[in-house]
């Protein structure tokens, strides 16, 4: 028998086994009211569980509701949250996937439009549609830039109280059923705006030297894994490099994954950039698997594992990046949202299974016989 490729093959992260190292990353679909999510979060999340994938991320959680980028995020700031999420959780899980949820804040960068709306400050357009601004937090108080709103820079006990705030939205994640919980700390959001000297300008002990600036991400860390059951596995999503000078580094990140893997984190995600701008805004080139190289750095200098994403195209490149040891998961995005079929397609790809046997068997018997048929036609044509 075939050796099964490295992307197809199960892991185990504590109590959990992903049946391949597929994960569908955390991607906002700005689509909820009040942060509850609804059914086009059931159809949408819905659609990547069916699509073969191991592990399957909502979008971005918001832990309190000043901390949601827009009008449209997805909450667990409340009890409320957790009935609507706790039903797509089940429905992933009957796919044979794993269900994941990324705890967030946006810092700064919270209260802004829908970005088919212009991705910008809440403006007179907004409060037509009955969006409004409202007060937004930081590290300190630099706004995003010209004409953003200046956040209030967070006193002490306000930090502890929003670290109060992500351990409650914690236990209602695992109340909900989730498998994997996510920090955020990445895109130039809270936990990314204590990170880098660029938006942290704190003279307490939450600034000042790398010790300082990695405080909040680590008691987050240690806060949110006192609460996590040990069979569950903790990620922390960073932006490897905020590719500016003065700014984050990699040898930041690598000191960083060491300090959460000694607190319990068990995948660093490797993401990069935001700062400024929208989140997917890179100061890093955009080459297929252009932050791979960070998932290799800090793997192997943190030892500890790692999840990349960025531009991973197809199946092959995903295994080449596993097998060169430069990642142990592979998040697909915005390749996903074009094809959500992309797990399935990338076994065909690699040739390990056939007649449709990964697919749903609503779907796999119809696309077995659409394919024999193919096949005679091919067959006949080539007698005739």
């Amino acid at each position: 028998m075939a050796t099964l490729p490295l992307l197809l093959t199960p892991t185990e992260l504590r109590g959990v086994t992903l049946k391949n190292r597929i994960v569908i990353s955390p991607m906002c679909t700005y689509s909820a009211k009040d942060g509850i999510v609804n059914d086009w979060h059931l159809v949408h999340l819905g659609k990547m569980a069916q699509g073969g994938a191991g592990l399957v991320f909502t979008e971005a959680a918001a832990v309190k509701m000043d901390g949601r980028i827009t009008h449209g995020d997805v909450g667990i700031w409340s009890d409320e949250h957790i009935a609507g999420l706790e039903r797509i959780v089940s429905f992933i899980k009957s796919t044979g996937a794993a269900a994941a949820i990324q705890l967030a804040h946006a810092g700064r960068k919270a209260s802004m439009q829908r970005p088919w709306h212009g991705n910008g400050p809440l403006d007179d357009s907004d409060r037509a549609r009955g969006e409004d601004v409202w007060n937004i937090v930081a590290p300190s108080p630099i706004p995003l830039d010209q004409g953003w709103l200046k956040p209030h820079e967070l006193t002490v006990n306000e930090i502890h109280d929003l670290q109060e705030h992500w351990r409650l939205a914690a236990q209602r994640a695992v109340r909900a059923g989730f498998d994997v919980l996510e920090i955020h700390s990445a895109h130039g959001y809270l936990g990314h705006e204590f990170l880098s000297p660029i938006t942290n300008k704190r003279a307490d002990q939450y600034g000042g030297d790398l010790t300082g600036r990695m405080r909040f991400t680590l008691e987050l860390a240690e806060t949110i894994r006192s609460v996590c059951p040990k069979d569950k596995p903790l990620f922390t999503r960073i932006s490897s490099v905020d590719g500016m000078e003065g700014g984050w580094n990699i040898e930041d990140s690598v000191v960083l994954s060491r300090e959460l893997k000694a607190r319990g984190v068990d995948v660093i995600d490797c993401s990069s950039g935001g700062l400024m701008g929208s989140a997917t805004a890179a100061r890093v080139k955009r080459l297929p698997g252009f932050q791979v190289p960070f998932s290799e750095r800090i793997r192997r200098d943190a030892d500890i594992k790692t999840m990349a994403v960025g531009l991973i195209l197809d199946g092959e490149q995903a295994e080449q990046i596993l097998r060169s040891e430069q990642a142990d998961l592979i998040a697909i995005g915005r390749e996903a949202l074009h094809n959500p079929n992309w797990a399935l397609n990338a076994e065909a790809q690699l040739g390990c299974r056939g007649h449709f046997e990964s697919w749903p068997e609503q779907y796999g018997w119809w696309l077995d016989k659409r394919q024999r048929s193919m096949q005679r036609q091919q067959k006949d044509q080539a007698a005739a």
